[in-house]
């Protein structure tokens, strides 16, 4: 009798592991328009997506080579678990004060013969997927190394995409281009992608912590030996992870969770710019007590130097001297600027000598500027250039963090001009992501917000340490002051919130008022409409009006600017084709207005604006700021007409973009 009970047992358990092999595993989208399926195919893992009865993503293996062989290459799938959940979380600061994380999960657990695990969790939001690995640790402290990610992403067919190249692009800083994916080379993320008419995917990344940052080599359908017609044009995505220079991936202890593997999925381009599901594949904020952490505008004794009228260097035109700075935070006290940042400060510039963060050049008095700004309402913000000597920084940065909050120091902006970090390991590999890290949780531990540059591609890591308030990695500003070529093309910055801006907040520096050139040829390619506009449309919390303050004194564009938060309640993208043009409407926290930025590409254009996103029954005064009849970007960058409406929810606002022009709004309630 045992001995039947313990057959028809093990009869039961083949029948259900057949069974489990046969089918492929389903979860759905809340809504059920986006359908992830799970399954085993010739021993190998694959997923497969798809947007209403529509593939997107056709079968895509999973999976890694290891440093002790290939994990997925013949598996079971021994498991399924679902979860679900429905909440909003509130945000300290950011483009929403709150964020609705509603999704479906499914894990599902594969075993190789060898009894080698591998669990991947797939989360199912309306707008799109996100999915990672668990590799369990077969024995406590066991230590292996990722030689390969295998995942792979074929898109069912090719299709137009923006972005910027792995090689030869340092510091992400380069021009999205719009080309076929079949004819791309390998790609940095976010990678966004004109799928079809009305069907828009963003591919990166979420939760990078201990890991690789990923890049994507596009192969084409001919490559793949698609037999089947229906993916005859498919083109594969195939993860390629940045290297130390071992050539290792990762490295890996115990427990190893991959990153989320990201894919947004919208009907519109403005869509994909209002998702919030990277933020929501992220952990919930490691610091109680955000009190602390404050966005603000700022100013900078920067632009004048990248325009060569000052130096980093201690000299005759050195720009941070205590009497430079000093003028700067009157300036500042004056307009309602919550920070000024100087660069330069230090020694070690441009002399070969070791950097020190703990002291100043003998023509700044940091203790004495500080006090200063204090007592003027504002503060001044450090910042910590390394010239990729990351470790310098990590010897230095306890006693620094300690030392600029006791002076009233609460942001930072850290930089790493360099080919690698401490001369051999790129930025963007385990070894740089792990330094990035120390740095957010040491200066979190200080009370001290981090503005950082040359950093690897954000990945929401905001969510979890709110102090990490915005990043460069973007061909920013500065290459309108110095670049050779020409500075940014008027087109850039109506690709980069559908591109780089889908990673997080962007340090792109905006608000130039003067045009002048130091090199022939090279300015903002902007209207000065245009650049308050960037103000709005490219978002950051600590957000920088970026030109030299003498440019903004007695200028009326400057009231646009003193008036704009960084923080908002709600952010909407009423209309906006990718590298064309683009409006983004954003309502302050704490209050009743709108701002409204509206910036266009090298072609003019007039735009109606619904404003049905306004309260009923109200009447507003919309303030409009745009480019004057004879604005043109080429010829006459500086006429700007300053306007008022009468407006309500039921007004179509029109808006005049001259080439390569802007606009901005700010709409108050009329008080009765």
């Amino acid at each position: 009798m045992h001995k039947l009970l313990v057959r028809l047992i093990v009869l039961v358990c083949c029948s259900f592991f057949a069974n489990v092999q046969a089918k492929e595993v389903l979860v759905s989208s809340p809504d059920g328009t986006v359908t992830v399926a799970v399954g085993v195919k010739a021993n190998k893992p694959f997923y497969t997506i798809k947007y209403g009865t529509k593939t997107i993503v056709a079968p895509s293996h999973l999976g890694f080579l290891l440093d002790k062989g290939t994990l997925g290459d013949d598996v079971r799938l021994i498991g399924k678990s679902y979860s679900s959940k429905d909440e909003t979380w509130l945000q300290p600061w950011g483009e929403e004060d709150t964020v609705r994380n509603h999704y479906h999960e499914l894990t599902v657990n594969f075993r190789e013969k060898s009894g080698r695990r591998m669990d991947v969790v797939f989360r199912v939001f309306n707008d799109g997927v996100g999915f990672h690995y668990i590799l369990p640790s077969i024995s406590k402290g066991e230590k292996y190394c990722i030689q390969d990610e295998l995942t792979e992403i074929t898109l069912a067919h090719n299709a137009k995409a923006w972005s910027i190249p792995t090689n030869h692009t340092e510091y992400f800083e380069g021009i999205y281009t719009a080309d076929l994916l079949s004819r791309k080379d390998t790609v940095c993320t976010p990678l966004t992608i004109e799928y079809e008419d009305s069907l828009y995917l963003a591919i990166h990344e979420a939760a990078l912590e201990d890991y690789a940052s990923i890049n994507l080599t596009p192969v084409r359908s001919e490559e793949l030996r698609v037999k089947s017609e229906k993916f005859a044009s498919a083109v594969r995505l195939q993860t390629a992870l940045t290297p130390w220079q071992s050539g290792v991936k990762v490295y890996c202890e115990g427990e190893t969770k991959s990153p989320w593997r990201t894919i947004i999925i919208s009907k519109t381009a403005g869509d994909l710019m209002t998702s919030r599901l990277m933020l929501n594949l992220n952990e919930p904020s490691k610091i109680k007590d955000t009190s602390w952490i404050e966005p603000g505008r700022y100013i900078g004794i920067w632009w004048s130097i990248h325009k060569k009228q000052n130096t980093w260097e201690m000299g005759p035109a050195h720009g941070a001297t205590t009497q430079n700075v000093k003028r700067y935070i009157d300036f500042a006290a004056r307009h309602g600027f919550s920070g000024v940042l100087a660069e330069g400060w230090n020694p070690g510039w441009g002399q070969g000598e070791k950097i020190s963060y703990l002291k100043a050049y003998p023509d700044f008095n940091i203790e004495e500027v500080c006090a200063y700004a204090l007592s003027k309402g504002v503060r001044f913000i450090g910042h910590t250039e390394t010239w990729g000597n990351a470790k310098l920084l990590e010897e230095q940065m306890d006693s620094a963090f300690a030392w600029f909050n006791h002076l009233g120091i609460h942001a930072v902006k850290t930089g790493y001009v360099g080919h690698f970090f401490d001369g051999k390991e790129l930025a963007k590999s385990q070894y740089g992501i792990r330094h990035y890290r120390k740095v957010i949780e040491t200066a979190a531990r200080h009370h001290i917000m981090i503005d950082n540059h040359e950093p690897a591609m954000p990945t929401g890591i905001q969510r979890t340490w709110p102090n990490l308030m915005t990043q460069e990695g973007v061909r920013g500003q500065e290459y309108n002051a110095w670049d050779r070529r020409g500075g940014n093309p008027p087109a850039h910055t109506v690709t980069l919130p559908f591109t780089r801006c889908l990673a997080g907040p962007t340090d792109f520096t905006p608000a130039i008022f003067n045009f002048s050139e130091v090199v022939k040829g090279t300015h903002p390619h902007s209207t000065l409409a245009k650049q308050l506009g960037e103000f709005v449309v490219i978002y950051s919390p600590l957000q920088m009006a970026a030109d030299a303050i003498e440019n903004y004194e007695g200028q009326p564009a400057l009231t646009f600017i003193e008036s704009c938060p960084t923080t908002w309640s709600k952010t909407i993208v009423p209309n906006g084709e990718i590298g064309k043009y683009v409006t983004v409407a954003r309502k302050e926290r704490n209050g009743d207005r709108w701002f409204i930025g509206s910036i266009t590409n090298e072609e003019s254009r007039e735009l109606s604006l619904k404003l049905d996103f306004l309260d009923a029954d109200t009447t507003y005064c919309a303030i409009v700021y745009e480019d004057g009849p004879d604005a043109d970007y080429e010829k006459n960058p500086y006429p700007m007409t300053i306007r008022q409406e009468e407006v309500t929810n039921g007004s179509t606002l029109k808006l005049r973009l001259a080439r390569s022009g802007g606009a901005a709004v700010r709409i108050e309630k009329l008080r009765k």
